[in-house]
């Protein structure tokens, strides 16, 4: 094609160039196709960006009414497109898609329902239709027929979707010419100015010739047998022309029938030969095709000429017909009116023989539609070949008047679309688009029926005077809508409160608009359907539906259904062949049993039968789950299988594998062989029963290919109705791609009572390929309820939902269960007076407090804590002043005990940072009293510490510091220990809680001195053991009920389907967005999601719901213009645009300085709405009116599959609704998965029991405990785990814990085993050793390091393991990143991708196969921040903090370990490694590489840079290397370093450079040693060591020693100042790559370098002026000469380090010399190496 025709030409310029909506009329063969194709062409256009597709940012659908033409025209775009590499694929009832291969393709040709469905979901495939940037709509004028209602709802929810997301979705309408042209284009939104061409018969590529022919008879037999005589002449008259004719049917019997009767004339009349198709080389190949065909009337007519072709035949036949035609070698070919429609296969001439087309509908014949017609006559004439075309139509007489004024003057088409509101409204309601009665009438009017009622009301049953008092017919509308919820209220789809119009979804109403489910058949269901059905009743409802209406029995097919229902029907079929019930139900039968049917018509009955029972028995599954019902969704899910697989459910499992030949099968059910047994016997043993021994080994393969699982469950009562489940689920099969494909296998879990007949909880479940490849276990947590009296035993059942035979079963036994004791009541809060705060009886501290008298809570306790010493535990609810009640235990320790310290412990750094930032001014600035931080971020010298009254820490860092009490003074002068959020000891962090109370008291008791412990924590269920545990009497404990709150809260929880997170979670966004605007439209809102990702996610779709609001900006409370500017300093770009509508977002992955900005605008209610991930909740107080919990789970990298939040997280950010300033209450609204519900229902009213978490970490604190010498025995070790929480709830809840019962000797085996397997594990780790006696410990070396740098003991293990005497820095960081402190590290969904990704542009090779592990992400994050690479995503910059944050204790741990091994190599090499992760730059960089803002591309200004002086001085090396020929060439003037940098970096980046090169440290080194030697003169006290470089033959390098004593080098270190640093100079190293501050020091390691040993090293602190370092070492024993070498190592700079070597000359020792003598000589003089 060179050229565009007319009507391309005319809509070229809209339809290329422009974006506009656009509807085109025009009639058959216009070459309507290549207009879609310019869109197509536009579209990709606008994604073209520097010569490359964005092939992820658009998808384009093409909807076309038949699967033919969706087939078609998926070949013909494909085939234009491939140059482009646009992937086009076809999306109906045929072809399914898997979600990647949706993701892969940019154009999808799918049907109006297909499409429909896919948009229902909207969930699963959100990210899909919100990247559709293209719908083109082919066939518009199908909107009059009956498939027009899905049409209308598809264009109604793109335009609705269009107006809500702001997006641009282009809709292009093709259809035939019609006469009401202007109302489709206002439906679909065309501009009728520019996007509306109409174009009518002239328009004709072939001009058609039209005979009319009318038939008068009387009888019917005579008016047939005219009719095909009539037809006849017209064939023949075609083909003695030599033209091809296709003649139109409307039956798909009558196809055959016709052709029959065609040749019987044609052979009667001999004009036969006319028809023979023309021999030839192409016709042998055809004649071959054609016998290959299954179809014995396409075989039969062929050798004549004709054929046939209807959509009752396969898919490959109808090909094979329509390649034939075209390629000429069929004259005739019979067809039905789908032909027309679907494929573009045109002909010389048409015949419609007949115009009365059955009706399913009506049960009758009703006349051939104008459209239709119109439709057939567009395949006549060949645009390639044909001068014109002809069309005829034989039809009775009396109709031919009808016909001809029908083809001339046109009726206006009508919507059908009332007749499926009920579906439709049902379908958005579901979706969540129509939440009320408003809403859905502004949804009507998005319809073509909406449309048409305006223009022809009286058509639609509106008067004429309604019309005219209601022109927009709002309240017809409304009527129409509030008709059809009461309907589908009745049949329980939704929800339809009439008071407040709104409406709701319900789970039946979800499950029919996922399943495409008519409301007529949801109303059997719920009449038919009930927990005990056989599988016979659900075939015998399922046939019933109305889905199956067309379906009549037709007389001639009686007799086959007779046969068909006695050969293959399995179960009863009421109804019998009669009824069309009973005639659906044998068919269903027959095509499970595989059965051979003769009749067309009920081989494309079955097909359809087939396609849709399918699909009716897994919705009723669903439904069956949803009621919980366990009998029926156990048989209803086996059906769905049944039916998928078409095999009976007792046929063998074997029968799926399409490899085993049918003898072998039907023998394996004969010698009724199961599974199991066949997984037990031997691939011969098999061979020798099936008779056919080489099929042993297939069978065999086949057996373990069938998926298979095995569970083991383990129930830990949490309280005495609620038990936690843990199943692990192992898979057991082989995996085969061919098979199983590559994802993984879904399976259905579900746990039933057998007695009450009753499901508690059911998940869907995927085996992925990875886990069954290596064989590890999944883990599922659910919790479920129980009921007293103990029912016997629940069934855990695994069902696969694929393979039928694929099950299993565990059973959960409560013979031995315990249940915990029955929780003591609530402290009651009295109704007391307000205390004044003049209680305090001091002015100072009065002063802190803007307010007069304290709550009531405070008031209740105000005595106990401010008066007395006894230890409190304080449960209340979040937002009853806790932090006060914090203060006035402080206040008592400040008035008595002035001298001693007080101790606070927040569990998270965000808290410490809050609270010093406000104990900072009150309590350091108001009362003087000092205030210290101790976190892993600050860590403060020993002399402050020393000074401080009052330390705020978190558990680790303070468990760090207690471990070393004895010699840590001020560990042992606190009086006071307050534990906020005490409940969190149940949570993973909680071990180091109990540790530390534990200790507390040990220390106590030791030192004889009291610590005052108080708990605060939210409202406990066992506060009682709690107390115990903090052994405080009934004084001390306040446990008010969580309704105490100052502001009262009210609850709502809102269950959501679905089994994938990303879609539950998109599904929230509206439900959110409403709860807002009812329950806080003005007032601040919280939202809390799990990621960051979903903070990102939510605040754009909130924007989106906003944007279809009248004020868009509501929830922004400032001025525009200011809000601009704040966004200005705003780095985040999603946060630029949110807080532009009032939206904030906050969560760990934003700049620290935006952090602040949101939570400021936030705070003072500039911005309304603000949505956080759930660490704000514990961090930061920000109370709003409103909190919404979107989700309560979240990805744990660790596991790798979603988990739920600990309840406390749920408890803590539902306390941060209702603000005590402003609100009477507060609102909370929970989103949740639905099967949760129950769960959170039950205990965010009653309080979760607290248990202890100490089993998974007891080693790690053992070790602790030994290294510090606390514990030196195993009786000590039980004595210790006494002192814990743990073992309080061990006593009050055994089963939880695993522990038979509660007798003495139990327990204590039961502890001691633990205690055993602890110790092993330690001794294992190489941490501590074992006595001989089997009862002392003593711990060793690794266990010190371990305790000392607080790592877990599998790390030290590994070092021990790992590291050799000579490691290379890229070994050293591959065991680094192998350490176990990175295992928690979290791989997100989808990061295995950007981990791959990143790893292909970073040096060191990491393993393809483990992207998705911790420890490659952690390796991957140390080499991009070695590498300075660019990082995926901001997440990624967070998890290098935390990466890094440990990654300073685990070096230093590493370098212990490798020193006691004496490896000189590695030890420098770690060394090397710790330079490097603070300067970020890799050793092998030049070391100037370290200088902020210098690059490689900058060196050559070093290189070449010449100094400026002049005369003899002038040095000859030019060139500088190195950090320290830098500094030497600066000699400390900053103009020197401009200078040589000026050409490339601005002033600004200059004087970050210079600020760390002047701040480098230049330290002198001079050595000496000490000792005691022979025969030198007295008065002489040391022997100084040259540091200059000296020639090894000079005899007076060498120093005499004596073997095998005692000497001390030590070493002076002076630091050179350049005199520019005013005031004190800062101990921190200048570190800008490192997150955290680290003070300078140093290493100085003696080495022997030939024998690759260490001799001795010792860590330097920062060196202000002068430090003298002694290193003690033995000189070997053997004499001789030997050189030893020192480095001078710093450990955060790279490139300033400094080595010497010491010559040793080593002689025997004379008994005279035991004199002590020394000698001194000291060179000042530097050696630069």
């Amino acid at each position: 094609m060179k050229r565009l025709n007319r009507i391309q030409s005319i809509v070229f310029e809209t339809a290329y160039n422009t974006n506009e909506n656009m509807l085109i009329c025009a009639p058959t063969g216009a070459g309507k196709t290549n207009i879609a194709m310019l869109t197509v062409l536009h579209e990709i256009r606008q994604h073209f960006q520097q010569g490359v597709i964005k092939k992820n940012e658009f998808k384009i659908v093409y909807v076309a009414p038949m699967k033919a033409l969706a087939a078609e025209m998926t070949d013909y775009f494909s085939r234009r497109l491939e140059p482009l590499g646009i992937i086009v694929k076809e999306l109906t009832g045929d072809m399914q898609l898997s979600k990647s291969e949706i993701l892969r393709t940019q154009m999808l040709v799918t049907t109006p329902e297909k499409w429909d469905v896919v948009t229902r979901k909207s969930v699963g495939d959100v990210a899909l239709s919100q990247i559709v940037r293209l719908l083109i709509l082919d066939e518009v004028h199908l909107l009059h027929e009956d498939r027009g209602p899905v049409l209308e709802s598809i264009v109604a929810r793109t335009l609705r979707q269009v107006e809500s997301t702001q997006s641009m979705i282009r809709i292009l309408g093709l259809s035939a010419t019609l006469p009401n042209y202007l109302d489709v284009a206002t439906f679909l939104h065309v501009n009728p100015y520019i996007g509306l061409f109409f174009f009518d018969g002239r328009f004709r590529p072939v001009p058609l010739g039209q005979t009319f022919l009318g038939i008068k008879c009387a009888n019917k037999m005579q008016q047939l047998n005219n009719m095909d005589e009539v037809c006849y002449e017209n064939v023949l008259k075609q083909v003695k022309a030599g033209h091809q004719v296709m003649v139109f049917v409307h039956a798909r019997n009558a196809t055959v029938r016709t052709a029959m009767s065609l040749i019987e004339r044609a052979k009667n009349c001999g004009h036969i030969p006319f028809f023979f198709p023309t021999q030839g080389h192409d016709y042998v190949l055809a004649e071959k095709q054609v016998q290959r065909s299954r179809n014995k009337q396409v075989r039969e007519l062929f050798p004549d000429g004709f054929s046939i072709h209807h959509a009752g035949m396969l898919r490959q036949d109808r090909n094979l017909v329509e390649n034939l035609f075209s390629n000429g070698h069929i004259k005739v070919l019979v067809c039905t009116a789908t032909l027309a429609w679907g494929v573009n296969l045109p002909a010389h001439a048409v015949i419609i023989k007949g115009t009365q087309i059955y009706a399913a509908k009506r049960g009758s014949f009703v006349d051939l539609g104008i459209l239709d017609v119109m439709q057939i006559f567009g395949r006549a004439g060949r645009p390639q070949f044909d001068k014109f075309g002809e069309g005829i139509i034989i039809t009775t007489h009396d109709k031919l008047s009808h016909y001809l004024t029908l083809l001339t003057q046109r009726n206006p088409i009508e919507s059908q679309f009332l007749e499926s509101l009920a579906d439709n409204l049902n379908a958005e309601i579901a979706l969540g688009t129509v939440t009320n009665v408003e809403e859905a009438v502004k949804w009507i009017s998005y319809t073509y029926l909406y449309v048409r009622m305006r223009a022809n009301p009286l058509a639609y049953g509106i008067s004429h005077k309604a019309y005219q008092i209601d022109p927009t017919l709002r309240k017809h509308r409304e009527q129409l809508v509030i008709e059809v919820g009461r309907k589908l209220d009745k049949a329980q789809m939704i929800r339809f409160e009439e008071r407040t119009g709104y409406f709701s979804s319900t789970d039946l109403g979800r499950t029919a608009s996922h399943y495409y489910i008519k409301y007529n058949t949801i109303e059997t269901f719920n009449e038919l359907f009930d927990a005990h059905k056989t599988e016979g009743d659900i075939f015998a409802i399922v046939s019933k539906a109305e889905e199956f209406d067309q379906i009549k029995v037709r007389e001639e097919e009686i007799e086959e259904l007779d046969t068909l229902l006695s050969n293959f029907c399995e179960l009863s079929t009421p109804g019998g062949v009669e009824n069309s019930y009973g005639k659906i139900n044998i068919l269903l039968q027959t095509y499970i049993s595989r059965g051979e049917m003769d009749s067309f018509s009920l081989i494309s009955d079955s097909a359809y039968v087939a396609q849709n029972a399918a699909r009716i028995v897994r919705a009723l599954f669903e439904i069956a789950l949803r009621k919980r019902w366990p009998t029926m969704t156990y048989r209803l899910l086996n059906l769905s299988k049944v039916i998928d697989k078409r095999l009976w459910g007792w046929a063998s499992p074997l029968r799926q594998f399409s490899i085993l030949p049918p003898h072998i099968l039907t023998r394996l059910e004969e010698k009724k062989l199961t599974v199991d047994k066949l997984k037990d016997m031997r691939k011969d043993e098999i061979g020798h029963i099936l008779h056919h021994v080489n099929i042993g080994l297939k069978v065999k393969q086949c057996v373990h290919q069938i998926p298979s699982v095995m569970m083991e469950a383990s129930i830990q009562p949490i309280t005495r109705t609620v038990l936690r489940v843990t199943l692990s689920i192992y898979a057991d099969f082989t995996w085969n791609d061919q098979v199983h494909g590559t994802v993984g296998e879904p399976w259905w879990i579900w746990v039933e009572d057998p007695t009450n007949d009753h499901i508690y909880h059911s998940e869907y479940f995927l085996a992925l390929k990875k886990q069954v490849i290596s064989k590890e276990a999944q883990l599922l947590v659910f919790t479920i309820p129980i009921f007293e009296p103990l029912p016997s035993q629940y069934y855990i059942r695994a069902v696969s939902d694929r393979w039928l035979g694929a099950e299993a079963v565990c059973i959960i036994n409560f013979q031995h269960l315990i249940l915990p004791e029955r929780h003591p009541p609530h402290t009651e809060l009295l109704d007391l007076q307000p205390l004044p705060i003049t209680a305090l009886g001091c002015k100072a501290y009065e002063a802190l407090y803007n307010f007069s008298h304290f709550n009531p809570v405070q008031t209740q306790i105000f005595h106990t804590l401010y008066h007395t010493d006894c230890n409190v535990l304080l449960g209340a609810p979040t937002g009853s002043g806790k932090t006060v009640a914090a203060e006035l235990a402080i206040f008592r320790v400040f008035n008595k005990y002035p001298t001693s310290k007080a101790v606070y412990i927040a569990p998270l750094k965000a808290l410490v940072r809050e609270r010093m930032d406000d104990w900072k001014v009150r309590i350091e600035e108001k009362l003087g009293k000092k205030v210290i931080e101790l976190t892993g971020d600050v860590t403060p010298d020993m002399k402050s510490i020393a000074k401080a009254d009052l330390i705020v820490t978190t558990p680790e860092k303070w468990d760090g510091v207690s471990r070393s009490w004895q010699n840590r003074n001020y560990v042992q002068q606190v009086t006071i220990l307050i534990i906020d959020e005490i409940h969190l000891l149940g949570e993973e962090r909680g071990p180091v809680l109990e540790v530390i109370v534990s200790r507390t008291n040990f220390i106590s008791s030791h030192t004889e001195k009291p610590v005052r412990i108080v708990g605060l924590s939210t409202a406990l269920a066992n506060a009682r053991d709690l107390a115990d545990w903090l052994n405080i009497k009934q004084m001390g404990l306040f446990n008010f009920r969580p309704s105490v709150r100052p502001v009262p809260l009210e609850v709502h929880i809102q269950g959501f389907p679905g089994q994938h997170y990303c879609p539950r979670m998109a599904s929230m966004n509206k439900p959110a967005f409403q709860a807002i605007r009812s329950h806080s439209p003005a007032k601040p809102v919280l939202i809390f999601v799990s990621s960051r990702r979903q903070t990102r996610l939510t605040a754009l779709e909130l924007i989106a719901f906003l944007a279809t609001e009248e004020d868009p900006k509501q929830w922004l409370n400032m001025d525009e213009r200011e809000m601009e500017n704040i966004i200005a300093t705003v780095r985040d770009s999603n946060l630029k645009l949110t807080l532009a509508f009032g939206i904030g977002m906050h969560h760990a992955g934003l700049h620290e300085r935006d952090r602040k900005t949101v939570e400021e605008l936030f705070v003072n209610c500039k911005v309304q709405v603000l949505i956080a991930t759930s660490t704000l909740a514990w961090g930061v107080n920000f109370p709003a009116h409103l909190v919404i919990i979107k989700g309560t789970e979240y990805y744990d990298g660790k596991t790798r599959r979603y988990v739920d939040f600990p309840i406390t997280d749920v408890l803590q950010m539902m306390g941060r609704a209702g603000r005590p300033q402003f609100d009477d209450q507060g609102k909370a609204v929970i989103l949740v998965h639905d099967i949760k519900k129950d769960f959170y229902k039950k205990f965010l009213y009653e309080p979760f029991p607290v248990e202890s978490s100490l089993l998974g970490v007891l080693s790690d604190h053992l070790n602790a405990e030994i290294a510090g010498g606390t514990i030196t025995s195993k009786q000590d070790a039980l004595d210790y785990i006494t002192w814990t929480y743990f073992f309080r709830r061990l006593i009050m809840n055994p089963s939880y814990y695993n522990l038979g019962d509660v007798s003495h000797d139990s327990v204590n085996k039961f502890l001691s085993h633990l205690i055993e397997k602890s110790l092993i594990e330690l001794e294992l780790s190489y941490c501590i050793e074992i006595g001989e006696d089997n009862r002392s410990i003593e711990p060793l070396t690794y266990g010190r390091i371990a305790s000392y740098y607080y790592l877990k003991h599998q790390t030290v293990k590994m070092f021990k393991d790992r590291l050799k005497p000579e490691c290379s820095t890229e070994e050293l960081l591959s065991i680094l990143s192998d350490a176990e402190e990175y295992t928690d590290l979290p791989v997100r969904h989808n990061e295995d991708h950007m981990n791959s990704e990143l790893a292909k542009c970073l040096p060191i090779e990491s393993n393809p196969h483990s992207f998705d592990s911790p420890h490659t992400k952690a390796h991957l994050l140390l080499q991009a921040h070695l590498s300075r690479a660019m990082l995926p995503c901001p997440d990624y910059d967070t998890d290098t903090k935390t990466v890094l944050d440990q990654a300073l204790r685990v070096c230093q741990a590493m370098l212990d370990v490798a020193a006691n091994q004496g490896w000189l190599v590695t030890v420098l090499n770690i060394t090397n490694l710790i330079q490097m992760v603070i300067q970020g730059r890799w050793l092998k960089d030049s070391s100037l590489l370290t200088l902020p803002n210098i690059e490689n591309h900058h060196l050559h200004l070093f290189k070449k840079w010449k100094p400026i002086m002049k005369g003899p001085h002038a040095r000859g090396r030019t060139s500088i290397e190195c950090l320290p020929e830098l500094i030497h060439a600066c000699g400390g003037k900053d103009h020197v370093f401009s200078s040589m940098v000026e050409s490339e970096l601005h002033a600004a980046k200059t004087k970050q450079a210079w600020n760390f090169l002047s701040h480098l440290p230049v330290i002198n080194v001079g050595i000496s040693v000490k000792g005691s030697w022979d025969d030198l003169v007295e008065g002489h006290n040391e022997l100084s060591v040259s540091t200059l470089t000296a020639d090894k033959r000079d005899d007076n390098k060498w120093i005499k020693l004596h073997a095998d004593q005692e000497y001390v080098l030590q070493v002076s270190l002076q630091r050179v100042h350049f005199g520019f640093h005013k005031g004190k100079p800062e101990s921190c190293a200048v570190t800008p790559r490192f997150p955290k501050s680290k003070d300078e020091g140093w290493f100085l390691i003696l080495g022997e370098v030939d024998k690759r040993e260490l001799i001795a090293l010792k860590r330097v602190g920062y060196i202000r002026n002068h430090h003298v370092a002694s290193l003690s070492f033995y000189t070997p024993e053997i004499p001789g000469r030997y050189i030893y070498t020192l480095y001078f190592m710093s450990d955060c700079y790279l490139g300033l380090d400094q080595q010497y070597d010491i010559y040793l000359n080593v002689t025997q020792a004379s008994l005279s010399a035991q004199v002590n003598t020394k000698v001194s000589d000291s060179l000042t003089d530097l050696a630069l190496k």
